[in-house]
């Protein structure tokens, strides 16, 4: 399954999430690996965040992750620099982005 999500990051953190993104540590991948995904990119516009995450099942990739305590450092490291995080609570898996159009 592939999932679309939209964060934003704070007003004048745009630099310091790029270099944190330059810094996940291979901890917190691999644990993303386990949960069951095969990819994840994530796109920048100004303040505005895209992601695509490519999984087996998106809710159990979260539940795999919310209690990591890799996943909560990096939460924490992300909340200072968000305006608007990833939702990792149950809640959260259904409020992927809606698909409008793809390539046929």
């Amino acid at each position: 399954m592939r999932v679309a999500l939209h964060t934003r990051v704070r007003p004048g953190m745009e630099a310091e999430y790029d270099q944190a993104h330059r810094e996940v540590p291979a901890e917190l991948t691999e644990a993303i690996r386990r949960g069951g995904a095969r990819e994840w990119t994530i796109w920048r516009s100004g303040q505005d965040l895209f992601h695509v995450i490519d999984c087996d099942d998106y809710e159990a990739l979260l539940a795999s992750l919310a209690d990591l305590p890799v996943n909560i450092a990096w939460q924490a490291r992300m909340a200072e620099l968000l305006e608007v995080v990833h939702d990792y609570s149950a809640d959260g898996a259904g409020k992927g982005l809606p698909a409008v159009w793809r390539l046929p």
